[in-house]
């Protein structure tokens, strides 16, 4: 039966490519046989209840393949119909292109840009080994589920999956199974054209099981390594499986044009009679694939019933626990999470890392559920949870990561532990590195994951170490990724008021953007009660001839050359922008004072601050590299200094009279 169901998705996936014109058909047809294995046999989910919290996990991380996984989630009962296949990669189908988080039931994650499922397959294993350190006891295991994903060769050749591959030998994730569709076809040609390197040699120097020859159209083979890979309890597992790209297209198979685009009718046809298909069908499921997997799907959902009546009695007898389970799995936080946050006493002047940090250690303390770490940066980005242990091999009780030096691989990790669900995740490493795991965070913004990001060191001030360590562009770069929540505090008060509001935001990342230098407190006439509005008055706006948005630490800089400017009869309003996107959609509500000038002030590239203050504003800011010395010299240097400030705005407004 496996086979046939396997010929069939052969069928389905060309037919579905040939109709829109546009797709991968070569590895949804190489790879039917393992498909038909796993979901017909090995994957433990019920589409009854998608979000079944000890589901098994697959990730197709070569996303391309997309109709693979589309036929298979039709087949199991997923809420994915005929039409919906047949709507492949149309405007608003539920088929796209590339498979979707939260655009399709059963789609784990969004992936696509290669390596990024892998990882975040690495994150989702992790996850359930920390969960069930957590939750299981000696009576019940309530989380006992294994992550499955299928990668190709260009996963492979991503530098992200080594990196991550590298993370989860280190951590004994020996429930993560990866299986290489080894088809030496990528889209330019054979991947002898740059990629002759031993994947399997690679895999096992980074302390994973590797299961080799596995024939991936053989599925009995396919069937005794994954049995022989659940053997191992101390590695994750690798299996490559040798596979032909298009299998059975008489003129297509294993040639590079298999793999992006549609085979032909002609070739179409001769696939399905290679595979006794009907050729005058198109879609075709016989009923006999129909009736096994509605077989299949009423064991699927006895077992996950089973699991049920399981967790009633687990609930019943850890009362507590159980209260745990549905806050994490809720994001639920404290009555007075905000008050005991914003009530901490923090000294200034201190660098707003160091606030954060200390504001983070009370989250961890009231917040049971969060969870992070750094890429070898924990003791610059103060995020280091001191009450709490490490996760490490044979240790998932823990609350901190150690990341290594592998930031692409923390932020793909990080989504996979936000997607698993269960845990809430932060990651943090210097704003300039932010580069490094932008298509990670890009992601998670796309997938409305919370994720909290903490990036220190945000500006020229952080000295010595020279403009290969000070930002630039970075902050306006994340402010331009939709739906990526981007805040900068402005001292030791912001900073609190910034990880509440990380923290009470659940479907959206946050990305916190932390000094390394000591910041002053800074007075406000009213409070930070409209923080979370993106921007407030820090002084009496009334009578106000211009007013100065700032950010982070160049808002004690505005501060200070209001004063200046007030010596000069010049009166100036200062708001502080520590979420410049939030303030550009609610600013109406502060019914700005009529002012002859609007003046932006920021240590980064000038061009986003328009928006605010018009085309005939004044932005200042740095659309340069910076210099290495001593911070304060090299701000004051490069025009970060509230002298120098307060002159470019005189000169300004004059002329504007």
């Amino acid at each position: 039966m496996l086979k046939e169901i396997a010929n069939t998705v052969r069928g389905l996936s060309a037919d579905i490519v040939e109709k829109a014109n546009s797709g991968h058909p070569g590895m949804p047809i190489g790879c039917a046989d393992i498909g038909a294995l796993l979901f017909g046999e090995i994957i433990n989910i019920d589409a009854s209840k998608p979000d079944w919290p000890d589901r098994d996990r697959f990730v197709l991380s070569a996303g391309h393949g997309s109709a693979f996984l589309y036929s298979f989630l039709h087949l199991t009962g997923y809420n994915l119909t005929m039409d919906d296949l047949k709507n492949f990669r149309q405007l608003h189908s539920r088929t796209p292109g590339h498979p979707e988080y939260g655009e399709t039931a059963g789609v784990e994650t969004t992936t696509g840009p290669l390596g990024q499922g892998f990882a975040n397959a690495v994150g989702m294993a992790l996850s359930e080994k920390m969960l069930a350190d957590r939750y299981n006891t000696d009576e019940q295991k309530i989380v006992d589920h294994y992550t499955y994903t299928i990668a190709g060769d260009g996963c492979l050749m991503e530098g992200l999956s080594s990196e991550a591959a590298s993370l989860a030998g280190h951590l004994g994730l020996e429930k993560l199974i990866a299986i290489y569709d080894d088809n030496n076809i990528s889209i330019a040609g054979n991947t002898e054209l740059a990629f002759t390197e031993s994947p399997a040699d690679r895999f096992k120097a980074f302390g994973w099981q590797v299961i080799e020859d596995v024939d991936g159209h053989d599925i009995e083979e396919v069937r005794q390594a994954i049995k022989q890979a659940k053997l191992d309890k101390e590695r994750p597992a690798l299996i490559m499986a040798k596979t032909h790209i298009a299998l059975g297209a008489p003129n297509k198979q294993d040639t590079a044009s298999a793999h992006g685009a549609p085979l032909g009718e002609d070739e179409v046809a001769a696939l399905k009679e290679n595979f006794n298909l009907p050729v005058d069908k198109k879609f075709y499921v016989p009923d006999s694939v129909k009736e096994f997997f509605r077989e299949r799907a009423a064991k699927m959902q006895d077992r996950r019933l089973e699991w049920e009546d399981e967790f009633a009695d687990w609930a019943a007898a850890n009362p507590e626990l159980k209260k745990a389970w549905d806050a994490a799995q809720s994001l639920k936080t404290p009555a007075e999470f905000r008050k005991d946050i914003m009530d901490l006493n923090i000294e200034a002047p201190t660098a707003s890392r160091k606030a954060a940090g200390e504001a983070l250690k009370k989250a961890a303390d009231l917040i049971p559920y969060l969870v992070g770490g750094s890429a070898d940066l924990a003791p610059s980005t103060k995020t280091y949870l001191d009450k709490y242990d490490e996760v490490q091999k044979g240790n998932y009780g823990g609350r901190n990561f150690r990341f290594g030096v592998r930031e692409h691989a923390m932020g793909a990790v990080v989504n996979g532990i936000s997607l698993h669900g269960g845990l809430r995740p932060f990651a943090a490493t210097f704003l300039v590195f932010s580069d490094y795991m932008r298509p990670a965070v890009r992601l998670a913004a796309l997938m409305k994951q919370p994720v909290i990001y903490v990036f220190t060191h945000d500006s020229v001030f952080v000295g010595e170490d020279g403009p290969t360590h000070q930002p630039i562009e970075h902050v306006e770069s994340l402010r331009n990724i939709p739906g990526l929540k981007v805040i900068r505090p402005a001292d030791e008060e912001e900073s609190k008021a910034a990880w509440v509001e990380a923290l009470e935001t659940k479907d959206q990342p946050t990305a916190l953007i932390l000094s390394r230098q000591n910041l002053p407190h800074i007075e406000k006439y009213k409070g930070i009660k409209e923080f979370n509005l993106g921007g407030y008055f820090v002084n009496d706006p009334e009578n106000a001839e211009l007013i100065i948005f700032a950010s982070g630490s160049e808002v004690s800089l505005a501060v200070e050359s209001a004063k200046l400017l007030k010596r000069k009869n010049i009166t100036a309003a200062v708001m502080s922008v520590p979420e410049r996107e939030k303030l550009e959609k609610y600013i109406l509500d502060y019914k700005l004072p009529d002012v002859k000038l609007k003046v932006a002030v920021e240590a980064g590239i000038t061009s986003g601050w328009y928006k605010l203050v018009g085309s005939d504003g004044l932005v200042i800011g740095l659309d340069r590299f910076g210099l290495s010395g001593k911070g304060n010299e090299v701000g004051k240097e490069l025009g970060m200094d509230a002298e120098k400030i307060a002159v470019k705005i005189e000169e300004k407004f004059n002329r504007e009279l």
